[in-house]
């Protein structure tokens, strides 16, 4: 059975890890003159006073690979359309399984087989992509440490959990609408809300935020930010910190209007630095050291919703399937 997914697979497998070898040439002849180019020009730019024009020159180094870091976005979705949703349902919808159950071959064994093999293949290839990218975008993300929400999904090991999970969830499709087409659509369309609703939703929430209540401190030029009440200095905040909010408040806690700050006695009176002295910034805020947190916890979740997939498809095709 295991040589039979093999024929059937070897051709998707062969296009799939041939781009991956491809694209790993281009990332190892690349990688090690922009770890060079980042640690003579970006490393050390505060010596010379000039950060602001190498961190501009660095980031625009190697566009198109930087922009081959998206494909880790839409790969889940493709394993899911192409490799996940045709595996079973090709197989129904031209009635060949059959043939496989009548030479001895258990229904168990049969979808068994089909998603370890193919299941693991998907796992290997979007880790074996996602740690190429994450070890050659590492300058990168050096200048660009915004790694909680500019590039999560494309980085160490959340790729894998994504992919698993749209691999067994275009199996599961399969396996009820038993044609390739339709599985394919619904695949799609179930993957795209799953992961923009966790994202939106559920990843703020896996570790609960730090509050900080810092003094506010007058500087020159100090204004207000009426889009979101604030920030004004970001006091406690640190770098690759992932801030939820910053809002300006009085001692009581309670958010300050933007008239009394711009407008009104405090930043326009004589009594301004006593004025400022009274109100605090509320910070709201993951810190850096959590990135790791993060990607455990959502990969980990994204497997185990793909093992209850697994585990369904598992049980309609003993019980279900006629």
């Amino acid at each position: 059975m295991i040589r039979f997914t093999w024929l059937q697979f070897r051709a998707q497998a062969a296009v799939a890890f041939g781009a991956l070898a491809v694209i790993a040439i281009a990332l190892v002849a690349t990688g090690p003159h922009l770890a060079h180019l980042y640690a003579t020009t970006v490393a050390d730019c505060s010596v010379h006073g000039d950060c602001a024009a190498a961190t501009t020159a660095f980031a625009s180094k190697d566009r198109l690979l930087q922009d081959l870091g998206n494909v880790l976005i839409a790969l889940p979705a493709l394993v899911g359309i192409f490799w996940g949703a045709p595996l079973v349902a090709r197989e129904l919808e031209a009635r060949t399984e059959r043939l496989v159950w009548a030479q001895g071959v258990t229904r168990s064994r049969w979808v068994l087989v089909k998603l370890g093999f193919v299941g693991l293949a998907s796992a290997g290839g979007a880790g074996l992509l996602s740690l190429m990218f994450t070890w050659w975008s590492s300058p990168f993300d050096r200048v660009n440490i915004d790694r909680f929400t500019s590039v999560f999904d494309q980085r160490d090991i959340v790729p894998i959990g994504y992919t698993v999970f749209a691999f067994a969830l275009g199996v599961a499709a399969g396996v009820v609408i038993r044609r390739t087409l339709p599985a394919m659509a619904t695949t799609l369309g179930v993957f795209a809300a799953a992961r923009v609703g966790f994202t939106q939703w559920a990843r703020p929430h896996l570790i609960t935020p730090l509050r900080v209540l810092s003094p506010l401190h007058l500087t020159s030029g100090m204004t207000y930010n009426s889009v979101n009440n604030g920030p004004l200095t970001l006091v406690g905040a640190k770098p690759g910190a992932w801030v939820y909010s910053a809002a300006v408040v009085n001692k009581a806690g309670h958010p300050v209007a933007s008239t009394f700050l711009d407008h009104g006695a405090c930043l326009q009176s004589r009594a301004a630095p006593a004025c400022i002295g009274q109100l605090r910034e509320l910070l709201v805020y993951q810190p850096a050291s959590r990135y790791w947190a993060f990607q455990w916890y959502e990969m980990a979740i994204f497997l185990g919703l793909a093992l209850v997939l697994a585990g369904f498809c598992f049980w309609w095709v003993r019980e279900r399937l006629g």
